[in-house]
């Protein structure tokens, strides 16, 4: 398993992990059953490199293709806890330019986690309106965002971030009871279309 935070240089870094945890694990890619893939949500660009590597390492291997949104993988990371077991989770990540990514999230035998309010961008003040009188657990970035802005004083993990193995035992789950998906067939989760604010915009934010 590898871990890394490498801001800008992540499309440099990507296929040097693969390699090294396949050489690890001492298989070859084509010895696999199946890839999981981060969808999304999360930063545009990021978002984009993770689908088409997928993309091109299941076309290249023949693999089918098991789609994960980051929301969900922050969720199992949360419901590792024993102590969380049965409770609900928000994952919410900060999706820059006053908002936030965020979703609520059980435990599923079938599925790992299933979604009770399904992954949306949302001002945090709106956000909060949905999830405000509930006895939930947080869990991601988003979190400080809405601790900076005095909308949330549960318990929360605010420094976590997704991580491959939540998101490969996701996969081996959905696996087991679905088919996965060609390679092509595979969309990202941006939940937006607009990624950053024009001259003007900032401007009259600004005022």
């Amino acid at each position: 398993m590898r871990f890394e935070e490498p801001g800008r240089g992540h499309a440099l870094r990507i296929l040097p992990l693969v390699h090294a945890v396949l050489a690890e694990a001492g298989l070859r890619l084509d010895q696999l059953d199946a890839l999981a893939a981060g969808i999304g949500p999360g930063a545009f660009t990021g978002v984009r490199i993770g689908v088409c590597v997928a993309q091109g390492l299941a076309f290249g291997a023949g693999l089918r293709v098991v789609p994960v949104n980051t929301l969900e993988a922050l969720a199992m990371q949360a419901l590792d806890n024993p102590q969380r077991a049965g409770r609900e989770v928000l994952a919410c990540l900060d999706a820059r330019m006053g908002e936030i990514y965020w979703s609520s999230l059980r435990a599923d035998p079938a599925r790992g986690v299933i979604a009770v309010d399904e992954a949306r961008v949302d001002k945090p003040p709106r956000a909060s309106l949905a999830f405000a009188q509930r006895d939930l657990f947080g869990i991601g970035r988003g979190m400080h965002v809405l601790q900076g802005l005095n909308l949330w004083n549960g318990p929360c993990e605010a420094d976590a971030l997704p991580r491959a193995e939540h998101m490969a035992r996701l996969a081996l789950l959905r696996l087991a009871h679905e088919k996965g998906l060609d390679p092509a067939d595979l969309q990202p989760l941006y939940l937006r279309d607009k990624v950053a604010f024009t001259e003007s915009e900032r401007a009259a934010g600004a005022r």
